[in-house]
């Protein structure tokens, strides 16, 4: 049956119209092969554009449709709906991308614009006249959800999910929920207690009769797909069993081992036997066997003795928990760049003294190794002036990270804040490059900083050496063109937030992109900011790029909203545009499964009959709930059996036999 393809050409306001001779288009594309009808109009995906489709569609009995306008990633969903309420399948459709690949990057060549929007237009209308029907198929949802990191971005995914009436598991490999949060003394620019936010948070959070929280535990192995996830977590040996300790403390208090608390950033001790703070949830200990004289040569065993209700378990064995999950949301968060390990510069890592923002936080918390008091770390002593250094590790392309962090211009204005807050007398010197407060309230922050008297030095710190007690910066002043030397009683970095060790497992278990530098990957940075492109898998938090809190809180509750409006459903549908394995060419060289991205493709035998007798063959399978139609398999297939629907090879032959007319 001969074909009635309706071909529609959007002027984009002048956006595609100010560059591409629209008219002209129309006009060469017309009497393609197939084309019944053709037209153009302003604006395509508005409403009367939309509505012009449908009508086009049911006037001219149109049984396929292209649409010339700006990218697919946009508007495609739009005209596949349009043209399924004009009674279409919505597969018999296809765009040409006329503004980000014609006017948008050939605005100085109308012609040039003009004669490539033509060659686009008669690929798509080739293409389309070779597309057959596709229809979506259902699979059943999991009401359950799983959150790796339970920092503030996993705790209020959790809450906000489980208040949607879903079941939340909440996974953290410390000992404690919180996140680097529960570090921090006060939050900007409003300055109010990060304990006083985070703690009623995490005490919600266990609270709730639909979370169940798994700290001191990891995630092992992803299997399955959206709305079937089969998850794999290790529950790490505690050696203190959770169900029967009251959390008394005596084990603590009684512990004769002391170690370097790696809460307190290394500025602080605890016991073998532990609780990270006073208010960690769950408010229970744990052993830690790379220090516990028991565990390593069956001496001392004080905490088992003592304990009343008899918790220590020294047998106790790591344990492998299965559960099955609708989605998955990663919050991991982020740490600091290693900068002494990386780098050395500043001299951190071998002065004392030099010392990181966060470990600036533990310094001038109530809750830390010095009580609030801002004391220098080799003796002590309460420093008068303290030096900050800005992007340390940021904004470096040469040896670091070319991206900016976000929250240090603001972090480290509330630190010098602090400082001539705190101590009487003290003065806080400031080495920037820019000052970048875009937030609400943030630059009045700033700028109150500097009136309180924090000098910001425009430039850049060469060298920094020890000379007596004191640590001698030695820098320059852009603006005033003259070197800068300060004797200073202590430095702190404002370094780099870079993603979280071990967040490449992660990625790599639950199918997710990671960029270069080694954060998550989203699906489109405006259009699907929290989502990836594995279906089921969400992201939160600073594991997707440098954030402050109200961003990675925001960002948050965006993805447990995705979550919640998954998981409301018992079914849901599946994209129809995925691999379809053609078994009699299969070889069965499984380089398919190799080349996989979402472990979507498997082995699977099937039995033929050669000369009347039963024969055993291995095959490609491909599970269509996890597949994304990526189209790795098709190209790498020797055999041409693996094939993309809605690209199929014959679709795409007929796009290049268009372009080379």
């Amino acid at each position: 049956m001969a074909k009635r393809i309706g071909l529609f050409i959007c002027w984009c306001g002048s956006n595609i119209g100010g560059v591409v001779d629209v008219p002209r288009v129309v006009e060469e594309t017309k009497n393609y092969p197939g084309v019944a009808f053709a037209t153009d109009y302003k604006y395509m995906c508005s409403e009367p554009g939309q509505n012009l489709i449908i009508s086009k569609v049911k006037e001219h009995n149109l049984d396929r449709v292209v649409v010339a306008s700006c990218t697919p990633m946009l508007h495609e969903p739009t005209f596949r709906k349009a043209i399924a309420r004009a009674g279409l399948n919505p597969y018999m459709f296809d765009m040409a991308n006329i503004r980000e690949q014609c006017s948008w990057v050939h605005s100085n060549d109308k012609e040039a614009a003009t004669q490539k929007a033509i060659a686009l237009v008669k690929r798509a209308l080739a293409k389309v006249s070779q597309v057959e029907p596709l229809f979506e198929s259902s699979i059943p949802i999991t009401k359950k959800a799983l959150v790796v990191g339970a920092g503030i971005a996993g705790i209020q995914v959790a809450l906000d999910i489980a208040d949607s009436g879903h079941e939340v598991i909440l996974l953290e490999r410390e000992s404690t929920i919180g996140g680097n949060m529960v570090k921090l003394d006060k939050t900007f620019p409003t300055m109010d207690c990060s304990a006083c936010i985070s703690t009623p948070k995490m005490v919600q959070a266990a609270q709730h009769p639909n979370i169940t929280i798994m700290t001191y535990a990891e995630l092992v192995d992803v299997q399955g797909y959206i709305g079937n996830f089969e998850v794999t977590i290790k529950q790490k040996a505690r050696f203190v069993d959770h169900t029967i300790c009251t959390g008394c403390g005596l084990c603590t208090e009684k512990c004769p081992t002391k170690v370097s608390s790696s809460f307190e950033l290394g500025m602080g001790k605890r016991k073998a036997i532990y609780i990270e703070f006073p208010q960690a949830v769950p408010n229970k200990p744990v052993i830690d066997p790379d220090n516990c004289r028991y565990l390593k040569n069956g001496k001392c065993g004080i905490c088992k003795k003592l304990c009343p209700v008899g918790a220590v378990d020294f047998e106790q064995k790591d344990e492998l928990i299965e559960e099955k999950v609708g989605a998955i949301v990663i919050a991991t968060g982020y740490d600091l760049i290693k900068w002494e390990e990386i780098y050395g510069e500043y001299g951190y890592g071998r002065f004392k003294d030099v010392i990181t923002g966060l470990q600036f936080e533990r310094l001038v918390n109530a809750s830390g190794p010095t009580n609030g008091l801002i004391q220098r770390p080799s003796d002590g002593k309460e420093p008068k002036t303290v030096v900050f250094i800005k992007c340390v590790g940021s904004r470096d392309e040469a040896k670091a990270k070319e991206y900016c962090s976000r929250a240090c211009c603001m972090y480290t204005a509330k630190h010098a804040h602090q400082v001539i807050e705190k101590i009487e007398g003290g003065h806080a010197y400031i080495f920037y490059m820019d000052v970048r407060t875009p937030g609400k309230a943030y630059d009045e922050f700033y700028r109150r900083t500097v009136d309180e008297g924090a000098q910001y030095i425009r430039g850049r710190v060469s060298k920094i050496y020890q000379s007596g007690d004191k640590l001698v910066v030695m820098g320059a002043d852009t603006l005033l063109g003259s070197a800068v030397h300060i004797e200073a009683d202590l430095v702190v970095l404002a370094t780099a937030m870079v993603p979280t060790e071990g967040s490449e497992k992660i990625a790599q278990l639950a199918g997710v992109n990671i960029d270069k530098d080694g954060f998550f990957i989203e699906a489109h940075p405006k259009l699907r900011p929290v989502e990836t492109m594995t279906g089921g898998v969400f992201l939160a938090g600073a594991c997707q790029g440098p954030k402050d809190i109200p961003d990675t809180v925001s960002q948050a509750s965006g993805a447990a909203a995705k979550v919640a409006a998954l998981l409301s459903n018992d079914q849901m549908a599946t994209d129809p545009m995925i691999c379809h394995i053609d078994e009699k060419m299969c070889s069965g060289c499984l380089v398919c499964k190799e080349v996989c991205p979402y472990k979507a493709i498997s082995e699977k035998t099937i039995t033929e009959r050669i000369a009347g007798q039963p024969v055993e063959r291995i095959v490609a399978s491909v599970n269509t709930g996890l597949c994304q139609g990526c189209g790795n398999c098709t190209v790498a297939c020797r055999a041409g059996a693996a094939n993309l629907k809605g690209y199929t090879n014959l679709q795409l032959l007929s796009e290049v036999d268009a372009l080379c007319r």
